[in-house]
Parts: C-alpha cells; sequence; structure tokens
C-alpha cells in the first residue's frame, strides 16, 4: 500500500494473523521504519526492493533485507562530477521527508570542497509552491542544482523550471539513481523532453542473455494478461524479482518443517495489541539462508554486504531529446571513465539550452531581457529614446517605459533590461515582429494590442485605458436655443407623455360621469372638465372630487407617474441650463461621413482601417504624428474631428482640455501592452505585475506625472453627445399606470353590465345593437344608486306631507331634465319609507318621483 500507516497496519495483520514466515516490503523508506522493527521483534525476515534512504541502515536489524542500492552509494559519484567540472556551488533540491532527509548527510560528506545550500519541496506542493521556490533560487548567483526526490515530483519541478526560464544555456542539472532509473517509464517516455540536456547518475544493470529472455517472456506474459496497458519493466522490478528468487533459494536451504510462531500471539483476544505478538521460530534460520545468498540475477549480482546489496557500478547519463546518452561510467576503485577510452573522461555533454559549452555553475542574478523600444515622431510623453552624444548610449523614457520598469520591481526576481531602438518610426507591425523572429526578447511602448499581432506575440494586461474615440472642438454656448426646455425628453417620450394625459382624462371622465356632477353636463363641458383634470395633476392642482374608487385608484398611481416624470424633466433640464456652458461642435461619426468632413489619424496605426470600415473615403482621412499637429489641424479648421486611441487624446487634452473633448463614440480596443514571445512564462508575470499596480494605484500615479490636467478642463469621460432622457427609461411606469388603468376598465365593464344584466337578457325581439344603444343611454344617465345621489336627495326633502317637486341644482343632461317629487308613505306609526319614482310629462321620458308615505 501507498499510505504508511495502511502499509504497517497490513504488515502486522499478516504477522499477528497470517503468521506468515517472510515479507516482501516495505515499498518505500517512510514506511520502513516501524517495519523494521516489527521485523525485529517477531523475526520475521522483511525484505525491500525500493527503499533507498541510508537512514534505514542505522535501524539496525539482522531480520531488514535490503535488495536493492542504498542511496549514500552514489554519492562519490556526484562529487567525481563536480570535482571534473570544478564546479564550487550547488544547490541540492530535495523532498522534505525521510527519504529526502536521509540524503542529504551523505551528500554534503560528499561535497565538502562544494559550497552545498539548501531547498527543500513539501512531497504535497502545489505548482505555485514549487514555482515560488524557483524564483527564489533564480535569484541566486548558483546555477547548479542536484535533484533528490520521487520521479513524478521531479518531473513538474523540471517542468515549472522550463516554464520560467531555468533549463536554459548557463544551468546544470543533475538527478541521483532513482530518479534517472524511473523518469524514461513516466508518461511513457514523453517526460524525456522536458529534462533535456540534465545529467544523471544510475546503477549500471548489465546486460545478460538471461536479462534479455526474461523481459522476453516478461513482455508476452503482460501483454496477454493486460493488454491495454504498457509494461514497465524498471530496476525495481528487476530487483523485486531478484528478491522473490533470493527467498525462494533460502527457503530451499532450510528445514521447513518449523513454520510456526510460538504461543504468544493467541493469548489476547485483542488482534491489535502489540503486546502479545508471537515470534517466528523459522525467522532465524530463513534470516541466516538468506544472507548467504549468491547469483547473478535480472539486476546483476546478488551479494548482501550488512544485510543490503552493493553496486559496483554506476552510469553517467545524459538526456537529450528523447533520448538517454551513456557518457561515462563511475567505479570505486576507477572514478570516472569514459565509455571508449576507459581514460578519466566523459564522453560530451549536451547541457540545457541545447549548449555544448561547460556552464561556469555561476552567474550574476537576473535575467537580461533584449527590450526593443520604437523610435517615435511625436508623442514623446509615452516613448522617448534620447542618446549620449559622448557614449552614444540610448536611453529611453516615457509613460510606457516607467510602467514597464515599475512591472519589473513587482516581479518576485530580477530582470535587467537592456533597451535597443528600433529605427523605423511608427512601423509597429513591423516592431512587434522581432520578438517573434527572436530578435528580441519583449517589446515595450506604445503598442496596441490587436488580433493580427496577437498571431505572433503573446501580450500582457493592458496597461491604458482602452479604446478609439474622437476628439473634437467645442464651442461656447452661452446663448441658450428658445425651445431649449424641450431637450430634456425626447420625441418619443413627450409624445407618450401626452397621449397618457388625454388616456388618464378619459378614463376618469368614464368612472365618474354617472356618479360625479362635476363630469356632468353638455359635451364641450365634459370634455373642459376632462381635459383640465388631466393636465392639471401635472401641477398637482385639480380641483374636482373624485368620489368613484376606480378613479381614485387610477388618479393615485398616475399621480406617482407624474411625480416621478417632472422630477427628472427638473433635473435634465437643469443639467443642459447650468451644467453644459460648452458643446462639441460634432457629436455623430454619421454626420461626419454625411457632410464629407476631412478628419485626422494618428499616422501609422492601424486607426486608420477602423476609419475606412466606418465608411470615410480616404480622401476625407488626413494624418498626424503629433500631439502638436494634432492641433494644430484641429484649430486652423483642416479637420473636424480627430480619432485615436483614448490615451493618445488623453495626452492631447492635457496639455489642450480647454479647446477639445472627447464624445462618443468609443470603438472598442484592447489597449497598450507588452509584447513577449509566444508561451513566454514572463507574460503571466507582467501581466499580474500590471495588476498589483493598478491595485496601489500606482499606474495612475504614474499616469498622473506624465499626463497632468489642467483646472479648467472638462472631463474627458462626460457623454456630451446626448444627455436626453428616452422612452426606455420610464417604460417601467408606463407599464405601471397602463396596468391598473386596464385592470380598473375591466372591473367598471363588468359591473356595469352586471347591474344591468337584465337588460341584455331581455327576451323581446329588440336587435342587439338595440340593446346597446339602450346601456348607452342608462350610462348617460345618473347613477341614483350611488351614495353620492342618495346622500343629496335626503339632505333636499322637507318634512310636509305633500308632494314637493325640486328642480335639481346641478347642470342638467342636454337630453333629459329631472325633477324629483318628494313623498312620504307611512305604513305605521314606527315606519316611514322613502321611494322615489318617475314623473312621466309628455314632453319628459322620465324624471324621478320621490313620494314620503304615511
Amino acid at each position: 500500500m501507498e499510505d504508511t500507516v495502511q502499509a504497517s497496519a497490513a504488515a502486522l495483520d499478516l504477522i499477528k494473523n497470517e503468521q506468515v514466515s517472510a515479507i516482501i516490503g516495505p515499498r518505500t523508506s517512510m514506511q520502513a521504519d516501524f517495519m523494521i522493527k516489527l521485523a525485529n521483534k517477531t523475526q520475521v525476515p522483511t525484505i525491500t526492493f525500493s527503499a533507498t534512504s541510508p537512514l534505514l541502515t542505522s535501524i539496525k536489524s539482522p531480520y531488514f533485507v535490503r535488495a536493492t542500492i542504498d542511496d549514500s552509494s552514489q554519492v562519490r559519484a556526484i562529487a567525481s562530477i563536480f570535482k571534473f567540472f570544478r564546479w564550487r556551488r550547488v544547490v541540492a533540491i530535495y523532498v522534505d521527508n525521510e527519504f529526502g532527509e536521509g540524503f542529504m548527510p551523505f551528500l554534503f560528506d560528499a561535497l565538502q570542497d562544494v559550497d552545498v545550500k539548501r531547498s527543500v519541496i513539501p512531497p504535497e506542493a502545489i505548482d505555485d509552491e514549487i514555482q515560488k521556490e524557483l524564483y527564489k533560487l533564480m535569484e541566486r548567483q548558483v546555477r547548479v542544482f542536484v535533484v533528490h526526490m520521487d520521479s513524478s515530483l521531479a518531473l513538474r519541478v523540471f517542468q515549472k523550471a522550463r516554464e520560467i526560464g531555468m533549463m536554459e544555456e548557463g544551468y546544470v542539472w543533475l538527478m541521483t539513481n532513482g530518479m534517472t532509473h524511473m523518469v524514461r517509464h513516466i508518461d511513457h517516455g514523453h517526460s524525456l523532453n522536458t529534462i533535456e540536456g540534465v545529467l544523471g547518475v544510475r546503477s549500471h544493470v548489465p546486460e545478460s542473455k538471461e536479462l534479455e529472455d526474461f523481459r522476453l517472456r516478461w513482455k508476452r506474459t503482460f501483454k496477454k494478461e493486460n493488454p491495454s496497458m504498457r509494461d514497465d519493466l524498471n530496476v525495481f522490478a528487476l530487483w523485486a524479482y531478484d528478491s522473490i528468487t533470493a527467498l525462494a533459494k533460502a527457503v530451499e536451504k532450510t528445514n521447513t518443517k518449523s513454520l510456526r510462531y510460538d504461543n504468544g500471539s493467541t493469548l489476547s483476544k485483542n488482534r491489535t495489541d502489540l503486546g502479545n505478538l508471537g515470534v517466528s521460530l523459522y525467522g532465524p534460520s530463513l534470516q541466516k539462508a538468506l544472507s548467504e545468498v549468491r547469483f547473478n540475477g535480472m539486476a546483476g549480482e546478488f551479494k548482501l554486504i550488512d544485510g543490503q546489496l552493493q553496486s559496483p557500478k554506476f552510469e553517467i547519463i545524459n538526456f537529450v531529446g528523447n533520448k538517454e546518452r551513456t557518457i561515462g561510467f563511475w567505479t570505486p576503485r576507477d572514478g570516472l571513465m569514459d565509455e571508449s577510452s576507459n581514460k578519466t573522461n566523459l564522453g560530451p555533454v549536451i547541457w540545457p539550452g541545447k549548449s555544448k559549452v561547460v556552464p561556469k555553475g555561476w552567474e550574476i542574478p537576473g535575467k537580461k531581457l533584449r527590450v526593443g523600444v520604437p523610435m517615435k515622431k511625436g508623442f514623446f510623453d509615452f516613448v522617448k529614446v534620447t542618446v549620449d552624444p559622448i557614449t552614444n548610449k540610448k536611453t529611453p523614457t516615457g509613460y510606457a517605459i516607467e510602467i514597464f520598469e515599475a512591472a519589473l520591481r513587482e516581479l518576485p526576481y530580477l530582470v535587467i533590461p537592456e533597451y535597443v531602438s528600433f529605427e523605423t518610426p511608427n512601423d509597429y507591425n513591423n516592431l512587434v515582429y522581432q520578438v517573434y523572429n527572436k530578435t528580441w526578447d519583449a517589446v515595450v511602448g506604445d503598442v496596441t494590442i490587436t488580433a493580427n499581432r496577437s498571431l505572433y506575440v503573446d501580450f500582457t494586461l493592458p496597461y491604458t485605458e482602452s479604446g478609439v474615440s474622437m476628439m473634437v472642438p467645442v464651442r461656447d454656448n452661452e446663448s441658450k436655443n428658445t425651445w431649449v426646455f424641450l431637450e430634456p425628453w425626447s420625441l418619443e417620450l413627450w409624445v407618450t407623455t401626452g397621449c397618457f394625459f388625454l388616456f388618464i382624462g378619459f378614463v376618469v371622465w368614464l368612472f365618474e360621469h354617472r356618479v360625479n356632477t362635476d363630469f356632468r353636463g353638455p359635451p364641450h363641458y365634459q370634455i373642459g372638465t376632462s381635459l383640465w383634470f388631466s393636465f392639471s395633476t401635472m401641477v398637482f392642482a385639480h380641483r374636482e372630487k373624485v368620489v368613484s374608487s376606480l378613479a381614485r385608484f387610477v388618479v393615485v398611481v398616475w399621480c406617482f407617474v407624474v411625480l416621478v416624470l417632472t422630477q427628472s424633466y427638473t433635473a435634465s433640464l437643469t443639467s443642459f441650463l447650468t451644467v453644459q456652458s460648452l458643446q462639441p461642435t460634432v457629436t455623430n461619426v454619421n454626420d461626419l461621413i454625411k457632410n464629407r468632413d476631412y478628419v485626422g489619424y494618428q499616422g501609422g496605426a492601424f486607426v486608420k482601417d477602423i476609419l475606412l470600415g466606418q465608411g470615410f473615403h480616404e480622401n476625407q482621412l488626413n494624418p498626424f504624428y503629433s500631439a502638436k499637429e494634432a492641433d494644430d489641424l484641429l484649430s486652423n479648421g483642416t479637420i473636424a474631428a480627430a480619432f485615436d486611441e483614448v490615451a493618445y487624446l488623453k495626452a492631447i487634452l492635457s496639455q489642450s482640455c480647454s479647446k477639445y473633448v472627447m464624445v462618443e463614440p468609443t470603438f472598442k480596443t484592447a489597449g497598450f501592452g507588452f509584447a513577449f514571445p509566444k508561451n513566454s512564462p514572463l507574460t503571466g508575470e507582467f501581466s499580474r505585475a500590471i495588476l498589483n499596480l493598478t491595485q496601489k494605484n500606482v499606474t495612475q500615479e504614474i499616469e498622473s506625472k506624465w499626463f497632468p490636467k489642467k483646472n479648467d478642463c472638462l472631463d474627458p469621460k462626460t457623454a456630451l453627445s446626448s444627455n436626453r432622457l428616452s422612452l426606455s427609461s420610464f417604460l417601467g411606469l408606463f407599464l405601471i399606470v397602463g396596468i391598473a388603468i386596464f385592470f380598473s376598465l375591466l372591473v367598471f365593464v363588468a359591473l356595469f353590465l352586471y347591474e344591468h344584466r337584465h337588460t341584455l337578457a331581455d327576451d323581446s325581439e329588440d336587435s342587439l345593437w338595440r340593446k346597446v344603444k339602450i346601456l348607452f343611454k342608462i350610462f348617460d344617465e345618473k347613477d341614483m344608486n350611488s351614495h353620492t345621489f342618495k346622500n343629496n336627495a335626503i339632505h333636499t326633502m322637507t318634512p310636509s306631507p305633500s308632494t314637493v317637486q325640486i328642480t335639481t341644482p346641478w347642470p342638467q343632461s342636454p337630453s333629459q331634465n329631472r325633477e324629483i317629487e318628494l313623498r312620504r308613505v307611512s305604513f305605521s306609526p314606527s315606519e316611514e319609507r322613502f321611494t322615489m319614482q318617475p314623473i312621466h310629462h309628455e314632453d319628459r321620458e322620465s324624471d324621478i318621483e320621490c313620494r314620503i308615505e304615511q
């Protein structure tokens, strides 16, 4: 098992419950500590073929057999390599566990004449932790590294080292025995490309007829049993096979009649009690026979000395491409030997970066970058290259350079830039191409990130505001337009609001006509009253009393909408009258195209392609190469507008902000960025550095330094092109009032039809149209069942028993003149009842007669 605790528990179970005579294991050095003590206590021989830590030797136990090579046996071979190449400094990178820590003391002893530094990698380290540790190593002068850890973790270390540039010329990497054996078995051998130029030390496995036959048998058997898997017959597999063979030979030499334990393990019912473990009676004889076994195994001669194998020979390996090249051997007697001449020599080495020059092992810390910068005709605030007349040294300055150098200081390691100027001004595509063809390591300047350029290089995150905008002159707008009060709202909003005023007047009249005297009378009177009521809600000056519940509901909702509309109108009008004292001469690109006005753009930039794509003719386009040229062209009226990236326009506005302003539209672009080769790790590092600078407000401070704003400057972010409120801003409000009116109308119609359902249900032969006319006539009449008219009738009555005719004081309907006859009718001394009945006259269809009877 891989887990140390589980492996220990499994070994305990084998001894206590299965009472085995021997154990093959443990697999790792971390598992071995407990199992060695367990084997010594129970006298059960425990054989390992893969636990290589030298610390295990210090745990004295005759029952622990190491059928593999102790890691300490290779340190003399490593020391010979250092002596051969005359390296005096090294960093030992090892895993933080027993496997790594057990190796370090022996390496220090072997490299007494070498300055050895430590670098520890946790066994569970993630890629970011590995990368952080490697960055620390880059800052040191040492360029020689010895790596000792398990092969899978080591491969990740090499992958990260290659990503950040530590597998280039000048670096030396050396792997220890176990890693050198196993690395070709990881990832089906594809990992060898990752470690190109690395040296390795590994124990020598001699070729033999038996080994060749065994490999063929193994391959055939493995493929038959596991057709979908790849056979990995590594040196640990050979040691495992030799361990089984040695154990079998030892068993054949012993008497197997005493394969039992003493009865100590049966006295306790606790199956995990270490104090009651039995002792193998067969173990001592098996251990003695095992120590005497001698034979030529698959991995070489099997001969135990002090309970472990010895390696008489080590190979020195150089990984080139996807191949392993043996460049020499090391033996305890002869030291380093060339494979061909048997002299103290090594074969030719291909170092990292495919260099054939032996690295000196150290260099001044810092990564030197050849950084290309553009030579410009103008806009020198971004990049300006000055030449020293005496030394002829070129020194770049400017906003872009200062941002780049601030990002350099954010990196976790030192990078030294070497600036090179590009002599062709304003040819930015060719400038970027110099990174693609590896002339330079990076390009720094006012380089715009475009899709075409990103095909050849990788860009960092932009360090400027993105977009291409339009800059136009401003004119004084002191004399306001006569109709300026109409400006705050768009035409659609004016029309919609007016329609709703009319509609609200109609709806309120509809609800109030039968129950409210204020909404009755001649047609012109009713129309005037409805319009007056509706439009007076705009200033909340309506005086008519609303008695219908439905009308009240609609009026409340509408008054809320009117409140929002009036407040928004007031705020917008205030903005038009007080804020915008200056107005742009042009606010629409389409007007420029339609009027065939001349416009300007920065020469050599991609902005020209954008303008042509918008519909400008080429004869309308005038290039400029500096802020002064743009100012001159706009001032003398040669061009009506200047198009450029926002960063350039800000540079112009910082000098002439009282004369010009940026207006919409803004064409989307990615802004300025630094260019690096494809898949360069510096791209991500500089992007993170730019983010850090932005969060710390450093970029804003640098921008303010190079492009200071004057006090009389307009805010370039102010949207001067349009401040009108549109219909879309209030669609929600109109939707609310519309829904309220709709449901109120549904309720009104339903109640009216229900009240006069008998008219509709009349079985007479009247046509439908006749019934509709009757309903309209009923609608035009007063609703005497309304509480409004009941109250009026009661308050106008007198106690006389005679019938009194009263002419109503409210405006009369043009189709009817009504009188009320009041009679009191009494049926008993305690009961009175009021009744209303129509009085019929020849010239009137119906009047109301109210009788009081006793």
